[in-house]
Protein backbone atom coordinates (compact mmCIF):
# COMPACT_ATOMS: atom_id res chain seq x y z
CA UNK A 1 0.00 0.00 0.00
CA UNK A 2 1.30 3.48 -0.84
CA UNK A 3 2.08 5.63 2.19
CA UNK A 4 0.99 9.20 2.75
CA UNK A 5 3.47 11.78 4.03
CA UNK A 6 3.12 15.31 5.37
CA UNK A 7 2.61 17.65 2.41
CA UNK A 8 2.23 21.00 4.15
CA UNK A 9 0.96 22.64 7.32
CA UNK A 10 -1.87 25.14 7.77
CA UNK A 11 -1.35 26.87 11.14
CA UNK A 12 -4.47 27.75 13.10
CA UNK A 13 -4.99 31.43 13.83
CA UNK A 14 -6.97 33.04 16.67
CA UNK A 15 -10.29 34.52 15.59
CA UNK A 16 -13.89 34.78 16.76
CA UNK A 17 -17.27 33.88 15.36
CA UNK A 18 -20.93 33.91 16.32
CA UNK A 19 -21.53 36.52 19.00
CA UNK A 20 -17.84 36.67 19.89
CA UNK A 21 -16.87 33.06 20.64
CA UNK A 22 -13.08 32.83 20.64
CA UNK A 23 -11.56 29.99 18.61
CA UNK A 24 -8.67 28.94 16.38
CA UNK A 25 -9.22 28.37 12.64
CA UNK A 26 -6.92 26.32 10.37
CA UNK A 27 -8.71 25.00 7.28
CA UNK A 28 -10.55 28.05 5.89
CA UNK A 29 -8.49 30.56 7.87
CA UNK A 30 -7.99 32.45 4.62
CA UNK A 31 -10.56 32.67 1.84
CA UNK A 32 -9.81 29.93 -0.64
CA UNK A 33 -7.58 28.02 1.81
CA UNK A 34 -9.80 24.94 1.59
CA UNK A 35 -8.97 21.24 1.37
CA UNK A 36 -11.72 19.92 -0.90
CA UNK A 37 -14.31 18.94 0.35
CA UNK A 38 -13.45 20.59 3.69
CA UNK A 39 -14.23 24.28 3.99
CA UNK A 40 -13.30 25.06 7.58
CA UNK A 41 -12.02 23.56 10.83
CA UNK A 42 -12.44 25.54 14.05
CA UNK A 43 -11.02 24.47 17.41
CA UNK A 44 -12.52 26.09 20.49
CA UNK A 45 -11.23 25.55 24.01
CA UNK A 46 -11.29 27.78 27.07
CA UNK A 47 -12.02 27.86 30.81
CA UNK A 48 -13.15 31.48 30.57
CA UNK A 49 -16.94 31.75 30.10
CA UNK A 50 -16.45 35.20 28.62
CA UNK A 51 -14.89 33.50 25.60
CA UNK A 52 -17.98 31.39 24.82
CA UNK A 53 -21.03 32.52 26.81
CA UNK A 54 -22.56 34.59 23.96
CA UNK A 55 -22.62 31.49 21.75
CA UNK A 56 -23.93 31.37 18.20
CA UNK A 57 -27.39 32.99 18.08
CA UNK A 58 -29.84 32.19 15.30
CA UNK A 59 -28.21 32.30 11.84
CA UNK A 60 -28.71 30.73 8.38
CA UNK A 61 -26.74 28.21 6.30
CA UNK A 62 -27.03 26.85 2.77
CA UNK A 63 -25.00 24.47 0.63
CA UNK A 64 -22.83 22.47 3.07
CA UNK A 65 -22.72 20.36 6.25
CA UNK A 66 -21.60 21.31 9.76
CA UNK A 67 -20.14 18.80 12.21
CA UNK A 68 -19.75 19.85 15.84
CA UNK A 69 -17.71 17.54 18.09
CA UNK A 70 -17.71 18.39 21.79
CA UNK A 71 -14.81 17.33 24.01
CA UNK A 72 -15.78 19.25 27.17
CA UNK A 73 -18.82 21.31 28.11
CA UNK A 74 -22.37 21.41 26.85
CA UNK A 75 -24.22 23.30 24.09
CA UNK A 76 -27.76 23.24 22.73
CA UNK A 77 -28.78 23.22 19.06
CA UNK A 78 -32.16 24.59 17.95
CA UNK A 79 -33.34 24.93 14.36
CA UNK A 80 -36.36 25.93 12.29
CA UNK A 81 -37.27 22.26 11.78
CA UNK A 82 -38.01 21.93 15.49
CA UNK A 83 -34.86 19.95 16.32
CA UNK A 84 -33.44 20.53 19.79
CA UNK A 85 -30.12 18.81 20.47
CA UNK A 86 -28.19 18.68 23.74
CA UNK A 87 -24.51 18.33 22.83
CA UNK A 88 -22.48 17.05 25.77
CA UNK A 89 -18.93 15.75 26.29
CA UNK A 90 -17.95 13.32 23.56
CA UNK A 91 -21.11 13.98 21.53
CA UNK A 92 -21.49 15.05 17.91
CA UNK A 93 -24.07 17.03 15.98
CA UNK A 94 -24.12 16.45 12.22
CA UNK A 95 -26.24 18.88 10.21
CA UNK A 96 -26.74 19.08 6.46
CA UNK A 97 -27.96 22.58 5.66
CA UNK A 98 -28.90 21.65 2.10
CA UNK A 99 -31.27 24.25 0.66
CA UNK A 100 -31.43 26.11 3.93
CA UNK A 101 -31.51 25.90 7.70
CA UNK A 102 -31.75 28.54 10.41
CA UNK A 103 -30.32 27.42 13.73
CA UNK A 104 -28.60 28.49 16.93
CA UNK A 105 -25.89 26.89 19.07
CA UNK A 106 -25.87 28.21 22.61
CA UNK A 107 -23.96 27.20 25.78
CA UNK A 108 -25.81 25.19 28.42
CA UNK A 109 -23.32 26.27 31.09
CA UNK A 110 -22.31 29.52 32.74
CA UNK A 111 -18.86 28.41 33.87
CA UNK A 112 -16.31 25.67 33.38
CA UNK A 113 -14.38 24.40 30.40
CA UNK A 114 -15.80 24.28 26.88
CA UNK A 115 -13.74 22.57 24.19
CA UNK A 116 -14.35 20.97 20.82
CA UNK A 117 -14.34 21.34 17.05
CA UNK A 118 -16.60 22.49 14.25
CA UNK A 119 -15.94 21.17 10.75
CA UNK A 120 -17.63 22.42 7.56
CA UNK A 121 -17.94 19.91 4.71
CA UNK A 122 -18.96 21.11 1.26
CA UNK A 123 -21.82 19.51 -0.68
CA UNK A 124 -21.73 18.79 -4.41
CA UNK A 125 -23.92 21.05 -6.54
CA UNK A 126 -26.55 18.34 -7.00
CA UNK A 127 -27.10 18.20 -3.20
CA UNK A 128 -26.93 21.88 -2.30
CA UNK A 129 -30.69 22.45 -2.63
CA UNK A 130 -31.81 19.19 -1.03
CA UNK A 131 -33.88 19.29 2.20
CA UNK A 132 -31.94 19.98 5.38
CA UNK A 133 -31.41 17.22 7.93
CA UNK A 134 -29.95 16.96 11.41
CA UNK A 135 -28.66 14.20 13.66
CA UNK A 136 -27.76 14.39 17.34
CA UNK A 137 -25.22 11.67 18.27
CA UNK A 138 -24.50 11.11 21.99
CA UNK A 139 -21.07 9.85 23.04
CA UNK A 140 -22.46 6.37 23.79
CA UNK A 141 -23.29 5.88 20.09
CA UNK A 142 -19.75 6.59 18.87
CA UNK A 143 -17.61 3.41 18.63
CA UNK A 144 -14.51 3.38 20.85
CA UNK A 145 -11.82 0.70 20.65
CA UNK A 146 -8.37 0.00 22.04
CA UNK A 147 -5.45 0.10 19.60
CA UNK A 148 -2.88 -2.72 19.35
CA UNK A 149 0.05 -0.38 20.11
CA UNK A 150 -1.74 1.33 22.99
CA UNK A 151 -4.24 4.14 23.14
CA UNK A 152 -7.71 4.28 21.64
CA UNK A 153 -9.70 5.29 18.57
CA UNK A 154 -13.17 6.82 18.26
CA UNK A 155 -14.94 6.61 14.90
CA UNK A 156 -17.29 9.51 14.26
CA UNK A 157 -17.69 8.93 10.52
CA UNK A 158 -16.61 6.22 8.13
CA UNK A 159 -15.48 2.64 8.71
CA UNK A 160 -12.20 1.57 10.34
CA UNK A 161 -10.63 -1.88 10.55
CA UNK A 162 -8.81 -2.67 13.81
CA UNK A 163 -7.45 -6.20 13.53
CA UNK A 164 -10.46 -8.39 12.76
CA UNK A 165 -12.89 -5.80 14.13
CA UNK A 166 -14.76 -3.34 11.88
CA UNK A 167 -15.82 -0.09 13.55
CA UNK A 168 -18.67 1.65 11.77
CA UNK A 169 -19.17 5.28 12.70
CA UNK A 170 -22.74 6.53 13.23
CA UNK A 171 -22.32 8.63 10.05
CA UNK A 172 -21.14 7.26 6.69
CA UNK A 173 -20.90 3.68 7.88
CA UNK A 174 -20.32 0.76 5.54
CA UNK A 175 -24.01 0.46 4.61
CA UNK A 176 -24.93 4.12 4.01
CA UNK A 177 -22.40 6.42 2.35
CA UNK A 178 -22.51 10.20 2.06
CA UNK A 179 -21.52 11.86 -1.22
CA UNK A 180 -18.15 13.03 0.17
CA UNK A 181 -17.49 9.68 1.94
CA UNK A 182 -16.03 11.35 5.07
CA UNK A 183 -13.72 9.63 7.53
CA UNK A 184 -13.53 11.35 10.94
CA UNK A 185 -11.62 9.67 13.77
CA UNK A 186 -10.28 10.83 17.14
CA UNK A 187 -7.04 9.20 18.31
CA UNK A 188 -5.63 9.12 21.85
CA UNK A 189 -2.06 7.81 21.71
CA UNK A 190 0.41 7.24 24.58
CA UNK A 191 4.03 8.36 24.30
CA UNK A 192 5.79 6.75 21.34
CA UNK A 193 2.74 4.82 20.16
CA UNK A 194 2.48 4.09 16.44
CA UNK A 195 -0.81 3.92 14.58
CA UNK A 196 -1.22 3.01 10.92
CA UNK A 197 -4.50 4.14 9.38
CA UNK A 198 -5.92 3.18 5.99
CA UNK A 199 -7.36 6.07 3.98
CA UNK A 200 -9.22 5.66 0.69
CA UNK A 201 -7.02 6.43 -2.30
CA UNK A 202 -7.94 9.73 -3.90
CA UNK A 203 -9.41 11.21 -0.73
CA UNK A 204 -7.93 14.41 0.67
CA UNK A 205 -6.85 14.06 4.30
CA UNK A 206 -5.36 15.97 7.21
CA UNK A 207 -4.55 15.56 10.89
CA UNK A 208 -5.00 18.12 13.66
CA UNK A 209 -3.17 17.61 16.96
CA UNK A 210 -4.93 19.20 19.94
CA UNK A 211 -2.83 17.69 22.76
CA UNK A 212 0.82 16.63 22.72
CA UNK A 213 2.64 16.12 19.44
CA UNK A 214 2.85 13.67 16.53
CA UNK A 215 4.99 12.94 13.51
CA UNK A 216 3.86 11.58 10.17
CA UNK A 217 5.97 8.68 8.89
CA UNK A 218 8.82 6.86 10.57
CA UNK A 219 12.58 7.15 10.89
CA UNK A 220 14.50 9.79 8.98
CA UNK A 221 11.50 10.51 6.74
CA UNK A 222 9.20 11.42 9.64
CA UNK A 223 7.91 14.99 9.78
CA UNK A 224 6.45 16.66 12.87
CA UNK A 225 3.03 18.30 12.85
CA UNK A 226 3.01 21.46 15.01
CA UNK A 227 0.44 21.69 17.77
CA UNK A 228 -2.86 23.35 16.80
CA UNK A 229 -2.20 23.12 13.08
CA UNK A 230 -3.69 21.12 10.23
CA UNK A 231 -1.14 18.76 8.73
CA UNK A 232 -2.25 18.12 5.15
CA UNK A 233 -1.26 14.67 3.85
CA UNK A 234 -0.10 13.61 0.41
CA UNK A 235 -2.05 11.03 -1.57
CA UNK A 236 -1.74 7.33 -0.72
CA UNK A 237 -3.60 4.43 0.84
CA UNK A 238 -2.38 4.63 4.43
CA UNK A 239 -0.63 6.91 6.91
CA UNK A 240 1.63 6.16 9.87
CA UNK A 241 1.23 8.43 12.91
CA UNK A 242 3.71 8.31 15.81
CA UNK A 243 3.00 10.07 19.11
CA UNK A 244 5.63 12.27 20.70
CA UNK A 245 7.20 12.01 24.15
CA UNK A 246 4.11 13.40 25.89
CA UNK A 247 1.62 11.31 23.93
CA UNK A 248 -0.98 12.88 21.65
CA UNK A 249 -4.64 13.46 21.03
CA UNK A 250 -5.59 14.29 17.47
CA UNK A 251 -8.31 14.07 14.87
CA UNK A 252 -7.76 12.57 11.42
CA UNK A 253 -10.24 13.67 8.76
CA UNK A 254 -10.51 12.59 5.12
CA UNK A 255 -13.05 12.90 2.32
CA UNK A 256 -13.65 12.52 -1.39
CA UNK A 257 -12.98 15.80 -3.22
CA UNK A 258 -15.91 17.32 -5.11
CA UNK A 259 -13.83 19.23 -7.68
CA UNK A 260 -16.41 21.95 -8.29
CA UNK A 261 -16.12 25.75 -8.01
CA UNK A 262 -16.53 27.10 -4.47
CA UNK A 263 -18.14 30.51 -3.97
CA UNK A 264 -18.63 31.44 -0.33
CA UNK A 265 -20.39 34.38 1.24
CA UNK A 266 -20.45 33.96 5.01
CA UNK A 267 -22.89 31.13 5.84
CA UNK A 268 -23.71 30.36 2.19
CA UNK A 269 -21.50 28.11 0.04
CA UNK A 270 -22.52 27.59 -3.59
CA UNK A 271 -20.95 27.02 -7.02
CA UNK A 272 -21.59 30.43 -8.60
CA UNK A 273 -21.99 34.06 -7.58
CA UNK A 274 -25.53 34.01 -8.98
CA UNK A 275 -26.44 31.17 -6.62
CA UNK A 276 -25.03 33.15 -3.70
CA UNK A 277 -27.10 36.18 -4.69
CA UNK A 278 -30.18 33.95 -4.85
CA UNK A 279 -29.43 32.59 -1.36
CA UNK A 280 -29.22 36.15 0.01
CA UNK A 281 -32.53 37.05 -1.66
CA UNK A 282 -34.16 33.90 -0.31
CA UNK A 283 -32.95 34.67 3.23
CA UNK A 284 -34.09 38.29 3.05
CA UNK A 285 -37.56 37.40 1.78
CA UNK A 286 -38.02 34.49 4.19
CA UNK A 287 -37.93 31.64 1.67
CA UNK A 288 -34.46 30.22 2.40
CA UNK A 289 -35.89 27.21 4.24
CA UNK A 290 -38.86 26.56 1.97
CA UNK A 291 -38.90 23.56 -0.35
CA UNK A 292 -37.45 24.18 -3.80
Amino acid sequence: MSTRTLQHVIPSIPTSDGAGVKLRRSIGAQRGLYLDPFLMLDEFGTDNPGDYIAGFPSHPHRGFQTVTYMLDGRMQHRDHLGNVGDLGPGGVQWMSAGRGVIHSEMPLQESGRMRGFQLWINLPGKDKLQPAWYRDIPAAEIPLAALPDGGSIKVIAGSVQIGTQTLDGPINGSTQRLSTDPLYIDLDLPAGARHQQAIAAGHNAFVYTYEGSVSIGEGAAAKAVPAQAAGVLTQGEQVTIVAGAQGARLVLIAGQPIREPVVQYGPFVMNTREEIEQAIRDYNDGTLTEAA
